[in-house]
């Protein structure tokens, strides 16, 4: 945190976990944006309580005692996790031309914005850098002494990008998947056969409608136009949406409330945007082990929409 109001926008989403938006929402009050984007999805039918939990949630959003432009995107129905999200960062990207991007349980560490600052400002014109992360899953240091390394992985508990990125990219369909899914590049991009079945899997589910989520979506997307994405050389982001009530996320696991850490400026730039083979080769290897094995990235990668955890 600076005592300077943080200049890029900041995009929350939020559902129905009035306990969970207020932390969140606290870490972003401390950063005073001068500009906030909150994306809400209504109650669903038959939920006792829930139309109650979702007023409360929109009431804690909208203390803001900073300056600041606010815009709100509330649904009155509710929209569901896979149209939901990605109507909703349709509309930001409508608004604005890049957003730091939060849901309402990934909660930040102070430095989380500033990292996301100052890279979405030194990659803006660079068309290799899809987005930029908060996560880190190595559990252990990087190859590098530097702060961040590009990878082929998409977390985004905590994100920012670009609406150039977004936009014409993003398709939340799926539609061109069924068409590529056998090309060469696709196989060639995921190196260990059970990770390609996996994905194919996933993007088989999602295309057909079978699986209601936003988030292999947007992963595709990225891979789609071979695109890289910063990843911290610290965890930045925790996240705090693992509980019972939870429909992926039930079970506390190694991803559970992972202890977030200061980043040290000024960031230290790798020489090159080129992929940390070794620490994507790592992450691959530790997801197989802690998850007795459904990838990291096909299970955990994106599953904390509030949305998602609730439905």
């Amino acid at each position: 945190m600076t005592d300077a109001p943080l200049a890029t926008p900041v995009a929350l989403l939020v559902f129905n976990r009035p306990e969970a938006t207020v932390r969140v929402f606290a870490a972003i009050r401390k950063e005073r944006p001068s500009r906030l984007l909150v994306v809400a999805d209504g109650p669903r039918p038959g939920r006792a309580g829930e139309a109650e939990l979702c007023a409360e949630v929109r009431r804690i959003v909208s203390e803001v005692d900073w300056p600041c432009r606010v815009q709100h995107e509330f649904s009155e129905v509710n929209l569901g996790c896979r149209r939901r999200v990605a109507t909703g960062i349709d509309w930001i990207f409508e608004q604005v031309e890049e957003a730091i991007i939060l849901e309402d349980d990934c909660l930040p560490h102070p430095t989380f914005f500033r990292f996301c600052q100052e890279l979405l400002d030194r990659y803006r014109d660079d068309p290799r850098v899809g987005m930029i992360s908060g996560d880190n899953f190595q559990f252990g240091p990087t190859t590098t002494g530097d702060s961040y390394y590009f990878s082929r992985y998409f977390h985004i508990w905590g994100w920012a990008t670009w609406r150039d990125r977004w936009q014409g990219s993003y398709d939340v369909a799926l539609g061109k998947w069924p068409e590529v899914k056998e090309e060469p590049w696709f196989s060639g991009l995921l190196e260990d056969a059970g990770e390609i079945r996996e994905w194919r899997k996933n993007f088989d589910l999602v295309q057909s409608g079978r699986l209601d989520t936003w988030d292999y979506q947007w992963v595709f997307a990225n891979w789609l136009k071979r695109r890289l994405c910063v990843l911290p050389s610290v965890n930045l982001v925790s996240n705090v949406g693992f509980d019972a009530c939870a429909t992926h996320t039930k079970v506390a696991g190694a991803l559970s409330n992972l202890r977030s850490q200061a980043m040290e400026f000024p960031l230290r730039h790798p020489r090159e945007v080129l992929r940390n083979e070794d620490a994507d080769a790592r992450s691959r290897h530790r997801s197989s082990n802690l998850d007795k094995m459904k990838s990291l990235f096909g299970r955990l990668l994106a599953r904390s929409y509030p949305g998602s955890d609730r439905r």
